[in-house]
């Protein structure tokens, strides 16, 4: 029952963001790179920007740092635009495919590994950001869930059938305090 609310919740009232109509494992990479401690306001135009002067893995391999640092000017964090151009240059072709494999990357951690395989390759494997824990631990817990209950509840309750989908909608839900409210009503909710 939780799972569906939360599904159909998404159905009506998720985000349109062009990062959720792709599987390219280098643009899902970016954006969530770019979305690490940035509102996504300020990722859109940098997305679209930064996509099109390096639309790939070895396109932004090719590149010059220095191109890349002034392409991310505006997200802070120059840190993480580094990594990324460390990605690259490490593997110009293509991204791994495990989960494991892209943690090993330069300042790619859990959460972000798992974020990828699961937008690029529809891997249900569970992980959680703030919004996701907020989500689940109010709705199950009745109060905020810690990172490792959060990803505990989500291997639990998530979606094996449409990850990327329940995991864009938690984020969603998460960031408008009177939708967590609705799902984590005791009257309505059942998992």
């Amino acid at each position: 029952m939780f799972r569906r609310r939360v599904l159909s919740w998404y159905r009506r009232s998720g985000r349109d963001l062009p990062w959720r109509h792709t599987r390219d494992p280098y643009r899902v990479l970016v954006s969530e790179v770019m979305l690490q401690q940035t509102q996504v306001s300020r990722v859109l135009p940098a997305y679209r920007r930064f996509l099109t002067r390096f639309p790939t893995l070895r396109a932004l391999a090719r590149a010059p740092l220095g191109d890349v640092l002034r392409e991310w000017s505006g997200l802070g964090y120059n840190r993480r635009a580094r990594d990324l151009h460390r990605i690259a240059r490490r593997r110009k072709s293509r991204l791994p495919r495990t989960v494991a494999s892209l943690d090993a990357l330069p300042g790619i951690g859990a959460y972000t590994a798992s974020a990828v395989a699961c937008f690029a390759w529809g891997e249900p494997g569970p992980f959680a950001d703030t919004n996701i824990g907020r989500v689940l631990g109010r709705a199950i817990l009745g109060r905020l869930a810690t990172n490792r209950e959060a990803v505990a509840l989500d291997a639990r309750f998530g979606s094996r059938r449409e990850p990327a989908r329940w995991h864009h909608a938690l984020m969603d839900i998460g960031r408008e305090a009177a939708a967590v409210r609705r799902l984590s009503d005791p009257q309505h909710l059942q998992v």
